[in-house]
């Protein structure tokens, strides 16, 4: 069962039907929130705009579906793999369960291979001071002393997020979105920065295929707030594209 972040005054997200626009929205300024209107509410909007919208909205679940099935299917044998490996690297659970903030902001257990020593969380005030990229927000760390050697190439070529195919089958994630935010990070947003709830997170997106950790806090969310306004099948395909080459060849946008 979904529960709804806490950490975010109710009136945030109550009306955010009020706020979709089938059409590209302007950046929103620092001052905006998940209340301010940019362009009609849907029932002013014409019919065949509010249909179309629906139409793109249904069609991008169903390619959701359809590929996180395939790859699920295709990679299973990866995937197996991995699993023993992260079984035989060091003690603990072969999967990493993360509460995160999705759509509208509800929260849900994101999944990963465990990349790290199993009581990472436990030790994270030990390295906080360490910090060497990242942003104000977001916490990274390039030699985390917490991940394993396995844990270190998994990450290297994103295969540690595998297991969110499953995020997607079950309704919490899409292929193509904005970052899924801790609620700690989610705490400390400023108001109009809740946008990026208007969409599911993805498992890839703008700000994955475009420098990732090495990002400005303010890059990231200009990114997130890029994608939310101005989405579309299309833009999807290319981002998927994108992480095909970023996978592929991750340069030093990973940490």
């Amino acid at each position: 069962m979904h529960a709804m972040y806490s950490g975010a005054a109710p009136e945030e997200f109550a009306p955010l039907e009020a706020v979709a626009s089938p059409a590209p929205l302007a950046p929103a300024p620092p001052s905006a929130d998940l209340r301010v209107v940019q362009g009609p509410p849907p029932a002013a909007m014409p019919p065949l705009l509010r249909d179309d919208r629906r139409l793109q909205n249904a069609l991008k679940r169903g390619i959701d579906l359809a590929l996180a099935l395939t790859l699920i299917l295709a990679l299973s044998p990866l995937m197996t793999a991995l699993a023993l490996v992260v079984k035989a690297s060091s003690p603990g659970p072969v999967l990493f369960r993360q509460e995160r903030v999705g759509h509208m902001g509800k929260t849900f257990l994101m999944l990963k291979f465990r990349s790290m020593v199993a009581d990472a969380e436990e030790r994270l005030d030990e390295v906080r001071a360490l910090q060497d990229t990242g942003n104000v927000v977001m916490f990274k760390l390039r030699d985390d002393p917490r991940v394993t050697r396995a844990g270190a190439v998994m990450r290297r070529y994103s295969l540690d997020e595998l297991p969110q195919l499953f995020n997607v089958l079950a309704g919490d994630m899409s292929l193509v979105g904005p970052r899924p935010p801790l609620p700690r990070e989610v705490a400390e947003y400023e108001p109009h920065v809740h946008r990026r709830f208007l969409v599911r997170p993805g498992i890839t997106g703008l700000w994955q295929v475009s420098g990732r950790s090495t990002l400005s806090w303010e890059e990231t969310v200009r990114l997130d707030l890029s994608y939310v306004e101005s989405w579309s099948l299309s833009g999807d395909l290319g981002l998927l594209l994108r992480t095909v080459k970023v996978v592929v060849a991750p340069g030093d946008t990973v940490a």
